[in-house]
């Protein structure tokens, strides 16, 4: 039987997802220890990311040939400003309006592909989908949600609906992986894994209170 790309991808940044979990901002997470200042950094920078992450799942969504993975992909898009919303209203207080170096760089490789082949494009939006997942799922099985200051945060990733949509995201793109060549594919692995490793940054910049180096004043 042949290995499905999903399968091979994920086994490709697995190597990524480990180190993510080793983490001190998803450890501390996930014992509730976090420092609230971290938190809401991370938020605030999530909530800049989101506004683009979203506009990349509507633009897959117009390349997209396939009616409904062209809804799929709009549910997407419409559902993560729904759940950021959501989250942001119970932790975030006034957040940064800057990206952060990190975040700039990751949001910057995702409208990168907009010019590449669809399923190089959906490949690189997977593992914001995929990862959280995983790591939701995690936390949610290894540790005492009671108590927790960040349980509903832990509980947004771990829940059913969250499960199918990350599914039907994977799905799709191992349809489009199926109908492209071998050449596309190996990209689609390609920028799966650059994108799983800016999951990592996002996490690490997020922990250190990321800054610009030089300061621009208005």
């Amino acid at each position: 039987m042949e290995t499905k790309w999903s399968s091979s991808a994920w086994k490709a940044a697995e190597p990524v997802y480990e180190a993510i979990l080793k983490l001190p901002f998803i450890t501390e997470l996930k014992e509730g220890t976090l420092a609230a200042e971290r938190f809401n950094f991370y938020i605030g920078q999530d909530s800049l990311y989101i506004n683009v992450y979203s506009r990349v799942l509507a633009h897959i969504a117009s390349r997209l040939a396939d009616m409904t993975q062209v809804e799929d992909f709009l549910k997407f898009a419409g559902d993560g400003v729904y759940m950021e919303k959501a989250l942001h209203s119970l932790y975030v207080s006034a957040g940064p309006r800057v990206m952060s170096p990190a975040c700039l760089l990751y949001t910057s490789l995702l409208k990168a592909q907009a010019c590449d082949d669809v399923a190089v494009e959906a490949a690189a939006i997977l593992p914001c989908f995929w990862i959280y997942q995983a790591v939701g799922r995690h936390m949610f099985l290894t540790s005492r949600i009671e108590g927790n200051p960040y349980a509903d945060w832990i509980k947004a990733y771990s829940n059913e609906e969250f499960d199918k949509s990350n599914a039907r995201a994977i799905a799709i793109c191992d349809d489009l992986a199926a109908r492209a060549s071998d050449e596309v594919r190996a990209r689609m692995t390609d920028i799966f894994v650059e994108a799983a490793r800016m999951e990592w940054l996002f996490w690490h910049s997020a922990y250190n209170m990321e800054q610009w180096p030089v300061e621009i004043r208005p």
